[in-house]
């Protein structure tokens, strides 16, 4: 009885906060449309990578390599799924490996990848496309 009231209650608040959107006041002026596409300017697509870090122009990262700042805090907030691997490029079943071990061994796995990040923060390439489920042997 108790979801029969719920449900009714639901169905009434809905009813009454819906409204029946109007949209013939609206109209579309076809020759101003298509003026607006003829006056259009491209605009060009600026990837992070051509970006500078914290406006340093001098830490910019190169089209290939991996923020070690970006794996961390992937690996500290998602690491029992492997998505910190997937960012740096290993391989699928090293992700499936992490999730059916429970988060890679019960969470001793990322835990060790998070600390390894941290202390070679300054160079982590060689943990970049690494097909190992320990990355850090």
């Amino acid at each position: 009885m108790k979801k029969i009231i719920f449900l009714s209650i639901v169905f009434a608040v809905t009813a009454l906060c819906s409204y029946n959107a109007n949209a013939s006041g609206y109209i579309a002026n076809d020759n101003l449309i298509d003026e607006m596409f003829t006056t259009a300017t491209e605009t060009v697509n600026i990837s992070f990578t051509d970006l500078s870090l914290a406006g340093n122009s001098t830490t910019s990262l190169a089209a290939g390599e991996k923020d070690a700042v970006v794996a961390i805090v992937l690996d500290f907030f998602l690491g029992g799924l492997g998505v910190h691997r997937f960012y740096l490029g290993t391989e699928v079943m090293t992700g499936v490996g992490y999730i059916l071990t429970c988060g890679g061994i019960f969470g001793i796995v990322p835990l060790v990848d998070f600390i390894v990040l941290i202390i070679n923060m300054d160079d982590i390439s060689e943990y970049v496309n690494n097909p190992k489920f320990f990355m850090w042997n």
